[in-house]
Parts: structure tokens; sequence; C-alpha cells
């Protein structure tokens, strides 16, 4: 066996070498997702909200509502406005090519249609267990109120503007020009680890939707349709499940659906 001498002015340099040939793009890819998500983590998360500000809004009955929007707002400005300062000004790229683009609209609005159409009856059976109804809506109080119900998903659809482009956008077509359809996979996983916590049903469900997204976003080179499908499958998942605390109804069979039908409508 050759085994070479370590000499650390040599490794040290042939490291920069190496780090010179990267490929400049996919690096600031990578080490702005790394860094934009320690920064969602520590600053903008909901965990942060509670120690520095909540004392502020606790005796108010809207405090969580507070909390929600501080954590919708801020990773809207982590996720999607940082992303977007960092392709303007350090990768000097168009946001066109990141997705931020009417693409193949033909395409686009079918595909979503699709993904919603499968998604409306796996949402009504898996709303029906006890695990899921306990955590949609996030926002407990927008199951008792409907103009809090409203308000509520105008900040979530804020928030997944920015989930969208933060994955599907700014990391799936950042890296498609270097590893292709493998991009799809590689944004899947951050976008499943964060899913984490949530009822295991879901949690395995995001593997798949992960790639159906970025699936949805390669073919149409555009973000919007992703937008439309998540923003979706999310408004679907909370009206469905503050029906089904608001009539007390857990089936799952079509006496179960004309009840809460006779009820709302």
């Amino acid at each position: 066996m050759n085994i070479q001498k370590f000499e650390l002015k040599s490794e040290i340099t042939k490291l920069y070498q190496i780090i010179k040939s990267l490929d400049r793009k996919v690096v600031i890819i990578f080490l702005s997702v790394a860094i934009l998500q320690t920064i969602s983590w520590y600053y903008t998360s909901r965990l942060f909200f509670r120690q520095n500000f909540y004392q502020l809004y606790q005796s108010n009955t809207h405090a969580q509502l507070f909390e929600l929007f501080y954590w919708y707002i801020g990773d809207f400005f982590t996720y999607f406005i940082f992303p977007v300062l960092i392709i303007k000004f350090i990768i000097k790229g168009n946001l066109h090519d990141f997705g931020i683009a009417l693409g193949d609209y033909n395409a686009g609005i079918k595909l979503s249609l699709l993904f919603l159409l499968i998604m409306l009856p796996i949402i009504w059976f898996v709303s029906s267990e006890p695990s899921f109804g306990a955590i949609y809506p996030i926002l407990g109080e927008a199951r008792t109120s409907w103009s809090i119900f409203f308000i509520y998903e105008s900040g979530l659809f804020i928030y997944l503007i920015a989930w969208e482009f933060i994955w599907r956008g700014f990391m799936l077509f950042g890296l498609k020009e270097k590893f292709g359809y493998y991009a799809v996979l590689i944004q899947m996983l951050p976008f499943l680890i964060l899913h984490n916590g949530k009822p295991p049903i879901e949690t395995f469900g995001v593997i798949f939707g992960g790639i159906a997204l970025g699936i949805l976003a390669y073919r149409t080179k555009s973000i919007y349709y992703c937008i439309i499908t998540h923003a979706g499958i999310m408004f679907s998942i909370d009206i469905i499940s503050t029906l089904r605390y608001r009539t007390n109804e857990s089936g799952v069979g079509l006496k179960a659906l004309f009840h809460i039908i006779k009820i709302f409508f």
C-alpha cells in the first residue's frame, strides 16, 4: 500500500485548488440554504417569539395569532426576500430562471387541478384521525371563528409563497443546471426534514409530495403552480378539519359528508 506523507502545506494547497474548481453558483445555493434555514430556526420561529415577545401579548386573546404571523412574515423575509437579494446581487441571476415566471401555464393549471383532485379524498380520510384533527388548523381559535380562520389562512398563504420559493425555486432551479432532475430529490430532503414532528402519515406523505411538487416546478419552469397546489392542499386540510370540529363529525362515509353539508351549506 502506497501511503503518501502528510504535509500540511500540500494539503491546504490541494484543498484550495478543489474549492476553486467548485461551481460558484452551486456553492452559494447550498451555503445560502444552510444559513437561511438556521436564521429561520433561531430568529423567525414561533419559539423565538415566545421567548422574546410573547409576554407583550399574552393577555391578548389573539396572542397565538400574533405568534403565527411573526413566524409567517419572518419566514417570508428569510425564505423569499433574502433569496431574491442573493440571486440579484450575489449570483447576479434572473428571477425568471428561478421559477418567478408564468412558465407552461397550460400544463401548470391542469397538473395543479389533477394533484388537488387526487389529494382531496386522501385529506378527507386522513382528517378523520384524531391526531390529525388535533393539529389542523394550527391556530386553535380558527376553528371557532370564520373571520379569524380567513385571517389565519391569509398569513399561511404568504408563508407558503416563501416556502415554495426557497425549495422549488431557489434550491431546485438553482441546482437544476448542475444536477438536472436530481435537483428534484435534493430539494425534497430539507422539505421532508422540516416536517418531522407532524403526524407520521403526513411526514411519510411529504416524501412523495415534495417529489411531486419538484416535478411540477421542473416541468412547468415555474413555482406558481406549486404555490397553487400547496396552498390548495393546506386550505383543504384546514377547512375540512374545521368543519369536522364544528360538527363533531369524524366519519368518512357519505353519511358523514352529507351531515357536514347539511349543517353548513
